[in-house]
């Protein structure tokens, strides 16, 4: 399914340029929606379940400039959320491997929206279906949970990225949004729309792991035991020895899979949106 929605840039762009030659001043409309849904991830820590007890609360705000009853375009920031725990899960593997994160990030879009049906808030039409891309830019900070606190990630190099400081993966990319949403009129001055979406992103990061586990003592050495903790916080795992710092009295996970680097992260919403019409006067007689 995600493959088929990957190609709708292709599908709404076509229908955009369908429409231009259809346009008429009435059939134009500008909005502004108050947001709010729940955002979830897919990755190492959470690599199939959409949705499900884990989505966190999200908000933001939109401005909807439609061009015509079937497309319009959309200008957007929003706040998300994601937390996952691999002791939660019911893979053994990932249970073992205790990862946690949390990454609190903002997102700011432009999307193009396709009506399946005419529609225009403040009118006579009642209801459609819509299909959405475009393009979004985000800035995230992945963080992890030990000893009572949240500690950003990046910078310790978790995956020996302290190696290169080029090496440090970026907190801002560009993703891409597609999906599908329902939008209705109601009492002819607002309306209302529920709409899911995936983000496909170029970073594997977005949950700080990708790659595997580095030299436990380069990894003391070059960033400090913090580091080593938020890195490899497995049950059945290398630990160093207190009173002799370097040396390992367990396995050492050097060189093991820490993550997947095969497969990017996504991000993605299930939203509900309020939806105000800004160039016409409320009226409950539909024109």
């Amino acid at each position: 399914m995600l493959r088929f929605l990957m190609i709708l840039p292709l599908i709404l762009w076509f229908n955009v340029f369908e429409v231009f030659g259809q346009l008429h001043k009435k059939n134009k409309s500008h909005e502004l929606s108050l947001v709010s849904g729940g955002c979830y991830y897919i990755g190492e820590l959470n690599p199939n379940k959409h949705l499900g007890n884990n989505a966190k609360l999200s908000g933001g705000l939109t401005y909807r400039n439609n061009i015509s009853r079937r497309i319009g375009f959309r200008a957007g920031v929003m706040y998300g959320s994601a937390e996952y725990w691999d002791k939660n899960s019911n893979d053994p593997w990932r249970a073992n491997r205790n990862l946690n994160f949390r990454n609190d990030f903002y997102e700011f879009s432009f999307i193009t929206e396709v009506n399946y049906f005419d529609y225009q808030l403040n009118s006579k039409d009642k209801i459609s279906p819509y299909l959405f891309s475009g393009i979004c830019y985000y800035r995230m900070d992945p963080q992890g949970f030990t000893q009572g606190n949240w500690i950003s990630l990046q910078t310790l190099g978790t995956e020996g990225q302290w190696s290169n400081s080029g090496d440090q993966y970026k907190l801002a990319g560009f993703s891409i949004p597609f999906g599908f949403g329902l939008k209705m009129n109601m009492f002819g001055f607002a309306g209302i729309s529920f709409e899911w979406g995936i983000r496909k992103t170029w970073t594997d990061y977005f949950d700080d792991a990708s790659t595997v586990y580095t030299n436990p003592k380069d990894q003391v050495h070059n960033q400090g035991q913090l580091s080593l903790t938020l890195s490899d916080p497995s049950i059945d795992q290398f630990r160093l020895d207190s009173n002799n710092p370097g040396d390992i009295n367990k396995k050492n996970s050097e060189g093991m899979m820490r993550g997947d680097p095969s497969n990017n992260d996504l991000y993605g919403f299930a939203l509900i949106s309020l939806n105000f019409r800004l160039d016409r006067p409320a009226t409950n007689c539909f024109k």
